[in-house]
């Protein structure tokens, strides 16, 4: 099931470049350039000004002070999966603040919450009055 992007990611604005992965992987990890670095200047792309400044308020340690989000990708063995994979992150980090956060509004209990709330406390202080002395004590 492929779900449409709220906000597309231009792929023009993107700037990719292979460098070797980490970890283990034998001979091939040595001399094969399969893990990609994403570069995606926040400031510089069209997407539209409420969504710029959502991502740049992230705290994500992947978006430098300059406005530009890096993102790696290694989890795949050739350059062409890693490089999707990538695209695919940076297009769900865009579409999660895509939508502007809800307002909230301060509401007003009730009347009849609040009658409901003072009458479950004098009904536990009544009990907790009575436990004192056998309920004998009239303070």
């Amino acid at each position: 099931m492929v779900v449409a992007a709220a906000v597309p990611v231009d792929e023009a604005e993107v700037e990719f470049s292979a460098i070797r992965a980490q970890g283990t992987g034998g001979q091939n990890v040595n001399k094969v350039s399969s893990a990609v670095h994403l570069r995606y200047d926040i400031v510089a792309s069209s997407l539209p000004e409420g969504v710029k400044e959502r991502l740049r308020a992230l705290r994500d340690s992947r978006i430098t002070a300059d406005g530009v989000l890096i993102i790696k990708a290694q989890s795949y063995r050739t350059q062409e999966l890693n490089r999707a994979d990538a695209l695919a992150r940076l297009q769900a980090l865009v579409d999660s603040v895509a939508q502007p956060p809800r307002i909230r509004r301060a509401t007003k209990p009730t009347r009849g919450s609040q009658r409901r709330r003072l009458e479950g406390k004098s009904q536990r202080s009544e009990v907790k009055r009575l436990r004192g002395s056998h309920g004998l004590r009239d303070d």
